[in-house]
């Protein structure tokens, strides 16, 4: 087939990245807004929305911010300039700040009210509980509260990143003629945002500390009058960018960078509208922002105020029914799943599947005597880690240990560099990566003596070595003896520990190495198939598509008659449905109480069906500027399963599906909402049925983890 122009080429065939990801937190948005949600769910996405959302500044807003400054102007594959999406977030933002702060005021409040949780204020207490909070004040919050005057011996102080603060203006009580002073305190992150009022009542009553804090005001500025206290919350640049000298330890560099991520250029401004325009004026000036970068509420900020009540036991109610992972394995000891995984490749299903048998499996590595070492690569753990326990474990016992640390996972580096410490200090060789590259591969190799042979297990997933993000997000990791797939994950670590060059790889594929070209390939082999009258089939699931290559190749594919099925939760830059351009392409985005991670790659490469499970995403960092693994699945069972139940039953919700129209709106299939198909709940209620058949006994896999594995 002869191609024309690329589609990819035309401004108009592109989404544009930002709004994109706009998009997508409204759609978290909008599952905060679903009465058919319980209660602190809501709540729960309401609270994400917003931390999405200052992410979103601290980095992309950031980011564009940063090409202004250096007066690059160079529209985006869209066709948008750095200038025409700075405006175009701001237009979207006012609508998001409406919807959610209303949703929190009007509907959210009243309803934990209702349940008996209810937020004061201050002016409504009664003479007891007032005492009650001025002894909280002057024993708990006064000691630790700094006033910070401004003028001319005094610079604007740095406020933190995220930091709720007070400006002050006063004026001294002996001179009332004299100008008016201005100050700022720092409300400090290690207070509760709210203080309960009733201890040991059924009712749960609370007072903003916030409120108590300007109640109080006036104690920090002795001789003056206070004359107002407005809050403001900052959010500044806190993209880290590390500046690698081969020369230097990254671990020093990154941690330089670390102390002025705190110190970054302010990117955005949020104070309530009732803040006096001179004071607003003076705010902006002292932290350099422009008026487009000031956002006024209506109402109280943050919403990050309201997270305690999420622990509150009148709200337990209002949850998702939680449930028990299952497990595909049965054993009563860790060290029994080599014998298992020595019979058949093992496919994991998280969170529907438990990840107590990944830490298991390294557990076992760590005490078995017949492993002779372990490699492994972390990218985020999480500040508990029955993982890095293991290791840790296995090192001390003599055994050969090398764990690859990413210390630039945003904002997991400090997380990581404390794990990097103790793991050196207990023996574990700890290696940062290549040089200017992420390593975001999530891998792990047991080599094991069983009798005369070396055995090489290794474990591969689509996300984190995290237990706690595990119960949370969709991933899918494969256990496996395969020796092709063990050789490549050899040659892969040595690579990542030493100076080796990948050699061809067997059935791996590596980013940047072969990834996207694998890709580029395979959606080329299905275009020929359908050109030539073959059927050509594309299945993806992913958290972002933004590569222009990759989406040129699905646009010409689309137009040779290949069938496209994308499920994105994320960014989408391809517009669907175009005419004469992708009008084989569907695009949808699952939203749902657990966040869809996992991404999977289906070929029907012209009957011979191909399946491959990765850690990257269809985006130029992780094509080039990340290590990414994909692992096919050889098994014909695990392909089934992958395609016949997985995949279908996200292309048949219609419940929590969101799909994209080539304009870049999302619409429902189910606008009722809860009357369809939701894809997690049919696999939670499939775990459920499954228990429901099984012997209690081996309801679990391990009597020793049956706890550890609850969600």
């Amino acid at each position: 087939m002869q191609k024309t122009t690329s589609p990819a080429t035309n401004p108009e065939h592109f989404i544009n990245r930002e709004l994109s990801w706009l998009n997508f937190n409204e759609r978290v948005l909008e599952e905060a807004l679903d009465a058919t949600n319980p209660l602190a769910e809501r709540l729960r996405f309401l609270l994400i929305t917003e931390t999405n959302l200052d992410e979103f500044f601290m980095v992309r807003v950031a980011g564009l911010k940063q090409r202004l400054f250096s007066r690059i102007e160079t529209p985006y594959a869209d066709g948008l300039s750095p200038t025409q999406i700075l405006a175009a977030i701001r237009r979207s933002l006012v609508g998001y700040y409406e919807r959610a702060y209303s949703l929190r005021d009007k509907i959210l409040l009243p309803a934990f009210e209702v349940l008996g949780i209810r937020l004061e204020e201050v002016d409504g207490l009664t003479a007891k509980e007032l005492t009650k909070v001025k002894r909280y004040f002057e024993t708990e919050v006064f000691p630790i509260l700094t006033p910070l005057a401004v003028d001319g011996g005094h610079p604007f102080p740095r406020l933190a990143n995220r930091s709720v603060n007070m400006a002050i203006r006063l004026n001294r009580k002996t001179k009332a003629s004299t100008p008016d002073y201005f100050a700022v305190v720092q409300i400090p992150s290690l207070l509760p945002s709210l203080f309960r009022l009733d201890e040991g009542s059924s009712q749960r009553r609370f007072v903003r500390v916030e409120d108590i804090i300007r109640l109080f005001i006036h104690r920090l500025f002795k001789g003056f009058e206070v004359i107002e206290a407005h809050p403001f919350r900052l959010t500044r640049d806190s993209d880290l960018v590390v500046e690698e000298d081969e020369g230097e330890s990254l671990m020093k560099a990154v941690q330089l960078e670390l102390r002025s991520r705190e110190r970054g250029a302010a990117v955005r401004l949020e104070a309530l509208d009732s803040i006096p325009l001179p004071l607003l004026a003076h705010l902006r000036e002292a932290l350099d922002l422009e008026e487009d970068d000031v956002y006024l509420l209506k109402s109280r900020l943050p919403l990050e105020t309201l997270r305690p009540l999420l622990e509150e036991p009148l709200l337990a109610a209002e949850s998702f029914r939680p449930f028990t992972p299952a497990s595909p394995l049965l054993y009563e000891e860790p060290h029994e799943i080599f014998a298992q995984i020595a019979k058949n490749d093992i496919l994991l299903h998280h969170p529907f599947d438990t990840f107590a048998v990944v830490e298991d499996l390294i557990a076992a590595a760590a005490d078995d005597a017949n492993v002779l070492g372990i490699k492994i690569t972390l990218y985020r753990t999480g500040k508990k880690s029955r993982i890095v326990d293991s290791l840790i474990r296995a090192a001390r016992s003599g055994k050969p240990v090398t764990a690859i640390v990413e210390l630039r996972a945003r904002f997991d580096e400090e997380t990581n560099i404390h794990w990097a410490k103790r793991m050196e200090e207990e023996g574990v060789h700890v290696v940062y990566g290549l040089h200017g590259i992420k390593t975001h591969c999530k891998v792990a190799l047991i080599v094991r003596k069983e009798g005369a042979q070396i055995i090489r297990y290794v474990h591969m997933g689509t996300g984190n070595y995290n237990s706690q993000t595990a119960k949370l997000y969709t991933d899918m990791s494969l256990l496996t003896i395969d020796k092709d797939i063990a050789e490549d994950a050899s040659h892969l670590f040595n690579s990542l520990t030493g100076y080796s060059k990948l050699p061809p790889m067997r059935k791996l594929l590596i980013a940047p190495e072969n990834l996207k070209r694998f890709i580029l390939e395979h959606i080329a082999t299905e275009e020929k198939n359908a050109a030539s009258g073959k059927k050509g089939r594309i299945i993806a699931k992913m958290n972002s598509l933004v590569d222009g290559d990759v989406i040129q190749a699905l646009y010409d594919a689309s137009r040779a008659g290949v069938q496209i099925d994308l499920i994105v939760r994320g960014v989408c830059c391809l517009k669907p449905g175009l005419p004469g351009v992708s009008e084989n392409i569907r695009v949808r985005s699952i939203v749902g109480r657990l966040l869809e991670h996992s991404r999977i790659f289906v070929f029907q490469n012209g009957g011979d069906t191909e399946v491959y499970l990765s850690s990257a995403d269809w985006m130029p960092r992780n094509f080039l500027r990340r290590v990414e693994i994909a692992f096919p699945l050889i098994q014909g069972d695990l392909k089934k399963y992958v395609i016949d139940t997985v995949l279908n039953i996200y292309l048949t919700d219609t419940d929590s599906a969101r799909i994209l129209k080539n304009d870049g709106t999302y619409t429902r299939i189910d606008t009722a909402k809860k009357t369809g198909l939701n894809a997690q709940q049919k696999l939670i209620d499939s775990i459920r049925l499954s228990q429901e058949k099984t012997n209690p006994k081996q309801k679990m896999h391990s009597r020793k983890n049956r706890v550890k594995a609850k969600t």
